[in-house]
């Protein structure tokens, strides 16, 4: 079970969201001296991030010899398409600084999703050395993590069968619910779960609605994501609803 309800920290634009997602990243890093596992996130969320993340300021503090990249899920798309999240990350600021052996993308060469699932369940089991993960001991140290307009997370759709997987550890998503309307491949809730932190980024306007909602306490896939360590939800001014303007 999921350790904590999840912290709400309120930065006040999206350059400060960045900023202390960035200060949450190095922490985690800092806290382990051995080998670290961060799962990153896919579409709009983390883009400040990770461009803070390749700038030399911060480059220069991440031990890169010792961390390991995983991808939440992936868009069933080729590598040089421009809706491959992985793909996006590397460009941005993978590429330039990690080991191409610590970067682990989901495979996008298979004939089909499902089988692209079963690589990369085989890929983290390996970097995990069990078959399934152990609430005393985290796969990731940071799952990063972002909120679509109708509650998904990862590539977990609200009302589809696979946010009730509980066995497999990465499952093919056939159809998304929203753009781009391309099949999907994502880490289950159990194995997001195992993680000492897990972090949405959810920033501006349009995020508000989903945001009420989520606040509100309707079971949507983004609510039910949990870490079994510490949960924070990172939120800009522009995303808070009306009534909680200003933090809380």
């Amino acid at each position: 079970m999921a350790a904590e309800q999840p912290k709400l920290i309120v930065a006040a634009d999206a350059e400060a969201l960045a900023q202390t997602a960035a200060e949450r990243v190095m922490a985690r890093i800092a806290a382990n001296p051995s080998r670290i596992a961060i799962c990153l996130t896919g579409g709009s969320s983390p883009k400040k991030l990770y461009q803070l993340l390749g700038s030399d300021a911060w480059r220069e503090k991440i031990p890169w010899e010792r961390v390991h990249w995983f991808i939440g899920d992936e868009r069933f798309v080729p590598e040089s398409d421009p809706f491959n999240n992985m793909a996006v990350a590397r460009a941005t600021f993978l590429d330039r600084s990690a080991p191409s052996g610590h970067i682990h993308p989901i495979p996008t060469t298979t004939e089909n999703p499902d089988r692209a699932a079963e690589a990369y369940a085989r890929e983290l089991q390996a970097f995990y050395g069990a078959d399934r993960p152990n609430s005393v001991r985290p796969l990731f140290d940071m799952v990063l993590m972002g909120a679509g307009p109708d509650g998904h997370t990862a590539s977990l759709f609200p009302g589809y069968p696979e946010i009730e997987e509980t066995e497999r550890w990465v499952i093919g998503v056939p159809k998304a619910n929203v753009a781009p309307f391309v099949p999907r491949v994502s880490l289950t809730l159990p194995v997001l779960a195992s993680c000492r932190e897990m972090l949405f980024e959810i920033a501006g306007h349009d995020k508000q609605a989903i945001l009420t909602r989520l606040l509100n306490g309707e079971t949507l896939p983004a609510l039910r994501a949990r870490s079994n360590g510490e949960t924070v939800w990172l939120v800009d001014q522009a995303a808070l609803p009306e009534g909680i303007r200003g933090g809380r």
